[in-house]
């Protein structure tokens, strides 16, 4: 049997329904929803960086096996990939659905009604991918997916420049958040993210996520129920970067913390071509190896396992 997600209880209480039109707020000028702030008004269908107006835009839906192994289980993790974003990573592996606001138009019963077909396949979680300017949208479509009848947990799959106000919607709706944090000097956030801003807006987000849901919990089948997964992909080169996340998920969040040391690092985007030479190759095998003792240092013991190994194997063959 899936495991039957929180926002089940807002449901039967009745305050799911009472956070649309709070969420929706947040779309009007000036936009709300990001910490961006565009000068627009969304619930006009006006479209800020981000692309997205009035509803979220879905590139893909479908059960992803590529996820750590307590959220894919035996039959994937429910990802619906939406297009757009606040940010512009020049690294960008998704760069394609990131920048341009390409798929389908998704109103609220047309998200619901993907969000239970994803568990009708057999999805152990619905895993909403980038979807930090579409909050509104999401909160939005939740009344209706559960009277289709959602049931299983919601996994919040963030690069991590969040809205306070927006997860402070989330708080009981999301049962799994995973943020990605990314780097942590202003220097390079400017640099690789176009965002100076992203490390401080990052750190107060995780801080509230993991106040919402606390430590990763994991049910008898070593499925995600609850809890906070977060991801960090190691750069080539910016080993001090790792090193200052880390501190900090050990020293504010604590050593509990469900940790995905990753090395699937690739140039993409704009990385390349003479563009962001620094970084214009794969991680080396030592690089990987050192992220790896850090935490281990830093007294981080829940480290991501399969990706831990992935992760060497990847590192070893660049």
């Amino acid at each position: 049997m899936p495991v039957q997600a929180g926002y089940l209880a807002l449901q039967r209480c009745g305050a799911l329904d009472g956070r649309v039109e709070a969420a929706l707020e947040l779309l009007e000028e000036p936009c709300r929803v990001c910490p961006r702030r565009c000068r627009i008004d969304r619930r006009r269908d006006e479209h800020g960086l981000c692309g997205i107006g009035r509803h979220a835009v879905v590139a893909s839906a479908f059960p992803h096996f590529g996820e750590e192994t307590c959220l894919r289980g035996s039959h994937g993790s429910g990802t619906v990939f939406f297009a757009g974003c606040s940010l512009r990573c020049v690294f960008c592996q998704n760069f394609d659905i990131s920048w341009q606001a390409r798929g389908e138009t998704a109103p609220p019963e047309r998200l619901a009604a993907i969000m239970v077909a994803l568990q009708q396949l057999g999805c152990h979680n619905v895993n909403w991918v980038t979807p930090e300017h579409v909050v509104p949208q999401l909160v939005e479509a939740m009344p209706a997916a559960v009277r289709r009848g959602l049931k299983v947990p919601i996994v919040y799959n963030t690069s991590g420049y969040d809205d306070p106000a927006c997860l402070q919607l989330l708080d009981g709706i999301v049962d799994v958040y995973m943020p990605d944090f990314k780097l942590w000097s202003p220097e390079r956030c400017r640099r690789y993210l176009k965002r100076a801003d992203y490390a401080g807006v990052a750190r107060a987000a995780i801080v509230e996520m993991h106040r919402q849901v606390g430590d990763l919990v994991l049910d008898e089948h070593g499925l995600a129920r609850r809890g906070l997964l977060l991801r960090h992909l190691v750069l080539p080169g910016l080993l001090d970067e790792t090193e200052a996340i880390l501190r900090f998920v050990a020293e504010q969040l604590g050593p509990g913390t469900y940790v995905n040391v990753m090395a699937q690092y690739r140039p993409a985007a704009r990385v390349g071509r003479g563009q962001y030479g620094e970084i214009d190759r794969r991680l080396h095998c030592d690089e990987y190896e050192r992220a790896c003792h850090l935490a281990a240092q830093l007294g981080l013991h829940r480290i991501d396992r399969e990706s831990l190994a992935e992760g060497r194997r990847l590192s070893r063959a660049a």
